[in-house]
Formats: C-alpha cells, structure tokens, sequence
C-alpha cells in the first residue's frame, strides 16, 4: 500500500505514531502490570501498518522517531508484562502445591 504525497514538499505525520507512543509509555507504567502486557500489544499491532507506510515513502512522512521510541518502548513493556504475568501464574502455582501438600498431610 503506497501513498502518494500529492504536494511537494509538504510532509505529513504518520498515522498512529503518536498513538504508538502513548501506549507504549502506558504499557510500562510500573502500575499497569497485565494491563501493560495488552497495551503493548496493541501498540505493536498499531505500529506495523505504520512502519509500512514509512518503508514504502520516507520523504512523505514526519514522526518516524515517535514511532520507532513507541515501538522500542511497546517492547519492553510486552516483556515486562509477559514477566509480570509468568510471575503470577508461578505464585498461583506455589500456592496450589502448598495446600495441596497440607491437605494431602492431613489425610495421614
């Protein structure tokens, strides 16, 4: 899909890279936990058709840097959140066996 800049010289920002950005400094807010792990994804997500545009017509386009720190920063929050939701699961987990082993200790 590729844009044509119909004035010269005139640049235009690029769609969702301001969005981009918002969200991937939301995504690692350190109080958004699983909330971030979705905001990054969706700043991912936001990010791709956006990067396409750019690739395709450099020169029609302003905002490249929002864009590119957005990304960077969806990342991070991604892997954050992702560790932030194994972390959970892990506790859920240890938790589960400790009453298991208290319940299967009261059987004898």
């Amino acid at each position: 899909m590729e844009v044509v800049n119909p004035t010269p010289g005139y640049r235009q920002e690029l769609p969702n890279a301001t969005a981009t950005l918002v969200l991937g400094i939301l995504s690692i807010v350190p109080f958004c936990g699983n909330i971030g792990l979705i905001l990054g994804i969706v700043g991912l997500i936001l990010s791709k058709d956006s990067k396409r545009l750019y690739d395709a017509n450099p020169d029609a386009y302003t905002g490249y840097s929002n864009l590119n720190a957005g990304r960077v920063l969806c990342i991070i929050g991604v892997v954050a959140g992702g560790l932030g939701f194994l972390t959970l699961i892990l506790w859920i987990l240890g938790i589960a066996a400790i009453f298991g082993t208290a319940a299967g200790l009261g059987a004898w």
